[in-house]
């Protein structure tokens, strides 16, 4: 098969260049779609699904049957069975939760949280005596750092914490 020339001068739209390949191909025939046939109604299927938690990285066990009966059936002769494999799946869940659980960053920062549709520190990065509600964030410069309330609105925003000459914190 040839393709044409990027570079030609001819606008794709003016009609096709004659073909200069001489060989002959066979007319082209209609396809036809065979006749449809009487199809045979699919079984009843029927799935169980047990979720180990209530987050998206939770693990999922998921069981299926034919019909309701078989569901039963299933549920009632193999429910020891069952039982040892929800155990078993719940302690792989724990340790995979584990084994991916993030690390602490390097900063020394605390990871976030979702609260009040705002996210929040997670743990206090002010002093202990520090009556800042919505979080602070800590903004260090070459000669000096300061902790910032996280208040949306400016007028709502508690007063920055300036870093002192022994690490500390204070409210000028």
């Amino acid at each position: 098969m040839s393709y044409p020339d990027p570079f030609d001068d001819r606008s794709p739209w003016d009609e096709p260049p004659a073909p200069t390949d001489t060989t002959t191909t066979a007319p082209e025939t209609p396809m036809t779609t065979p006749a449809a046939t009487a199809t045979v109604a699919a079984p009843e299927n029927v799935t169980l699904s047990f979720k180990g938690g209530s987050g998206y990285d939770a693990s999922l066990l998921v069981l299926r049957a034919g019909s309701v009966p078989e569901m039963a059936a299933l549920l009632e002769n193999e429910g020891a069975s069952l039982k040892g494999l929800l155990e078993r799946a719940a302690k792989i869940q724990t340790f995979n939760s584990e084994l991916n659980a993030p690390a602490a960053k390097a900063d020394g920062s605390t990871p976030k949280r979702f609260e009040g549709g705002r996210v929040v520190n997670k743990g206090s990065d002010g002093p202990a005596d520090d009556d800042c509600s919505h979080g602070r964030k800590l903004v260090e410069k070459a000669n000096w750092a300061a902790l910032f309330c996280q208040a949306r609105e400016k007028s709502d925003q508690c007063e920055p914490l300036w870093r002192q000459k022994d690490g500390s914190y204070k409210a000028k």
